[in-house]
């Protein structure tokens, strides 16, 4: 009865290990093949202010991806510095940054090495442009064009229509 058992048991293995052995194939042949992710750069933005060069903490780093929809946004930490490393090498990101009491900062940036370091300085707001204000850097550039005249000199004006 021993004998028997085992026999048994060896048979059971054997069904076993054929069944298994023939599954696996299937799923090798079925299945979808791995496809390695894309090469990513590490880059590391650093956010100063533009009179004194001190880092300024928690800006708003948002990088927009120009081939997908989507952003994704990071805060700057105590030395003004946001660090991301899922960005294809390739691609080209749009970068913004935000800050209070500073303006808004914008650039386009081509990601073509594994290690980028991008720099921003940021400003604080100008003065609010006015058409009411006098404004001498528009004067000298309309100085150099001639003034035009509406309608040419040498045709007289109409004579009045009378009904």
């Amino acid at each position: 009865m021993h004998r028997r058992s085992k026999l048994f048991f060896c048979a059971v293995f054997a069904v076993c290990v054929l069944i298994s052995g023939m599954g696996s194939s299937a799923q090798e042949r079925r299945g979808r093949k791995y496809k390695a992710p894309p090469p990513t750069a590490k880059i590391e933005v650093s956010v100063l202010r533009d009179t004194d060069g001190k880092p300024i903490e928690n800006a708003a780093v948002i990088f927009h991806t120009l081939k997908e929809k989507g952003n994704m946004e990071l805060k700057s930490n105590e030395d003004g510095k946001a660090l991301i490393d899922v960005l294809e090498i390739g691609e080209t990101i749009r970068l913004q940054i935000i800050a209070k009491g500073f303006q808004t900062y914008g650039g386009d940036y081509p990601i073509e090495k594994d290690q980028m370091a991008i720099e921003v300085r940021m400003k604080r707001p100008g003065e609010q442009y006015s058409i009411y204000k006098a404004h001498p850097e528009n004067q000298d550039k309309n100085k150099d064009k001639p003034k035009e005249d509406t309608k040419p000199a040498d045709k007289p004006d109409p004579p009045p229509q009378s009904n």
